[in-house]
């Protein structure tokens, strides 16, 4: 069993509820190899969206990311369409459709000390809409404490952040005072400052095998330490679906990634770059 058919009342209620849920042997070991063969295909021909993070000079390892290489690498392309992924998104979503938006590598290798600052994802996308949903997929074991990090609820909170560079961690320059976030009576605001009080709120995170997925919210602020173990790569692939409520829009800032579909405002997400894989 995989896929949809592992998703419980209960996994979609937490996931609606809590804006992220670990879903447990959600892809069988066909599909975790896939994944994997499609990773190592990207690693060594990365595009010209990679780069390599490092916090400095006693940085071992290095935080490696790619994004919007599924057209060029057929294993990814498989997974798209051919695994449950499409199904068991648009049951998260509660949409009769699910449109796949793209896919982020995300790699930190043994020793790596660059950390993935505290953000939340909708505001870097030309995407408003409250369908929507992430698949966060490990190909190795991973640690709670090198695991991404949720602040429970966080997608409900009807607050918009500036993005962050991940680099720097500082915010996105505003190119557009005039735009507007999705709810427009509120301004986008700066990411608190999680980590000074933790106390103040309530984090999940997860040990994790290869085949476990985390389903998160684009509005879920997170963020993940570097990668503790010396000895074992921290390799995910993430991918990005939209539901049925989904539409194009414009932001302050260059978008990221850049891609728009040769989409208007306003218009449904659905197009050639970002195929409908799924439909009720």
């Amino acid at each position: 069993m995989n896929g949809e058919g592992v998703l419980t009342e209960e996994i979609v209620r937490r996931y609606r509820e809590d804006g992220a849920v670990c879903i447990r042997q959600a892809f069988d070991p066909h599909w975790v190899s896939v994944v994997e063969a499609g990773v190592s295909r990207n690693l060594a021909e990365p595009s010209e969206y990679a780069g390599t993070l490092k916090a400095g000079e006693e940085d071992r390892g290095g935080f490696v990311d790619d994004y919007c290489n599924w057209q060029r690498i057929p294993e990814y392309r498989d997974f798209v369409y051919k695994s449950p992924a499409g199904a068991m998104t648009a049951r998260l979503m509660g949409s009769r459709s699910s449109v796949f938006y793209h896919e982020h590598l995300l790699v930190k290798w043994p020793g790596t000390l660059k950390r993935t600052p505290w953000h939340h994802d909708q505001p870097y996308y030309p995407v408003n809409g409250r369908q929507n949903v992430s698949l966060w997929m490990p190909l190795d074991p991973v640690s709670k404490a090198s695991c991404v990090q949720f602040v429970r609820g966080s997608h409900d909170w009807g607050r918009w952040f500036v993005p962050r560079k991940f680099a720097t961690e500082s915010n996105y320059t505003i190119e557009d005072a005039s735009a507007k976030p999705m709810l427009e009576d509120r301004p986008f605001e700066d990411v608190p400052p999680i980590d000074e009080h933790p106390e103040d709120y309530e984090i999940l995170s997860w040990d994790m095998e290869p085949g476990d997925v985390i389903a998160f919210h684009m509005c879920t602020l997170h963020g993940a330490a570097g990668n503790q173990s010396l000895t074992d790569a921290r390799r995910v692939l993430a991918t990005r679906w939209l539901g049925d409520d989904a539409r194009f829009a414009t932001r302050p800032w260059e978008i990221s990634p850049t891609e728009t579909g040769g989409l208007a405002p306003g218009d449904p997400m659905a197009c050639d770059l970002f195929p409908r894989v799924w439909s009720a």
